[in-house]
Formats: C-alpha cells, structure tokens, sequence
C-alpha cells in the first residue's frame, strides 16, 4: 500500500492534516482534518506543483496532467486534481461533496485544553481514482490546496470556472516530498511519502 500526508498551513489560520491512502491500482482513498474553515463550500484540489516558497500561490494550477478542462469530481472532462468542494456547515461540520454522495464527518482537530472544538474544524473522506500515488501521474510532490470560495465545478459561467472553478483565493497548502525527508520538513509543510 502507497501512502502519503500533507500537512497544510496557510496565512489565514487554515491548518490541517491530510492523507493519502493507495492499495495497487485501485482507487486513492485522500481522509483528511481541517482547522479554521468558516462556514460554506470551500473548493478541494490537487495543484501541479510542490513550490510554495512564496506561500500557496507558489502552486500553480490545478494537477492536470490529461490536458483537460476544469469539472466536478464526477465529471468525464476534469482536472485530475479536482476535487470539489468540502463543505463546512455552521456547527463546524464538513459535509465532503464527491461523486454525488454526502458524506459527514464531525469535529477531529480539538486542542487538549478546549471543552470545544474551534469553529471550521472538522474531518473528511474522499475516495477517487485520479490521482494516484505512484506511476507517471502521481500526486506525490504535489500540493493539496483548500480555496476561501466554493469551486463552481466548471458550471459557473465565470471566465474562471473551466480553469479554476472559480474558488477564490488560496487559503493552505502543503507539498509532497521523499518520505525520507519528511521528520526535517514536517514542519514546513511538506506530504510524505511511504510505499
């Protein structure tokens, strides 16, 4: 099994923990726990690239290795790292939209000395067959970004929606590495690999 973590920060107080999870060729199962969302849909994508050296704008554009345009999760013609969106409800509960299915998920990121979680702070699960963690289209070395605005899935009519979605700004990020530099780098930031 290949396995894989991103630790995202941002400038904005999003933080959070995300893996990833590959058995074979089969599908990529990406669970993962987010801090300091507000409440809304939030778009979720795999981006090309591993820089953030001028923080998550160092990114660039969605993973797209096929050459295609922006769409859902569920869509034929998609950006390999389209995600969709996670969607964060008003008691701190993501609901993570993927393929048509809701799945909610409660609160995970509790510091020891709060009776309560923080506001935005929930968990989630993803399961997707486009973004794998080995061979020529590997995510690893990639970054995980969460955006302030909801993706619009390539539906939105913007001139942004069949690029971007639409999703506003770049609120943390994290990159893939070796997973024999991840205990120097999991500070900064970094996904780690292991197979």
């Amino acid at each position: 099994m290949a396995k894989a973590v991103a630790v995202l920060s941002g400038s904005e107080g999003v933080s959070g923990t995300v893996y990833f999870f590959q058995e074979g060729d089969g599908p990529t199962t990406v669970t993962g726990s987010l801090c300091g969302l507000k409440p809304g849909l939030h778009g979720f994508h795999v981006h090309a690239l591993g820089d953030t050296t001028n923080g998550c704008m160092s990114t660039g554009p969605h993973f797209n290795p096929a050459s295609k345009e922006h769409g859902a999760p569920s869509d034929e013609n998609r950006h390999a790292g389209d995600l969709g969106n996670i969607e964060v409800g008003e008691d701190g509960t993501i609901v993570s939209i993927l393929h048509g299915l809701f799945l909610m998920y409660k609160y995970q990121c509790r510091m020891p000395e709060q009776p309560d979680p923080p506001q935005g702070s929930a968990t989630f699960t993803i399961v997707d067959e486009q973004i794998p963690l080995c061979g020529q289209h590997s995510i690893i070395g990639r970054a995980v970004v969460v955006h302030a605005d909801p993706d619009d899935l390539g539906k939105g009519g913007h001139e942004l929606s069949k690029s971007t979605g639409n999703a506003g700004g770049r609120l943390a990020c994290g990159f893939s590495s070796n997973i024999s530099i991840i205990h120097r780098l999991l500070f900064e930031g970094i996904i780690g690999w292991q197979g």
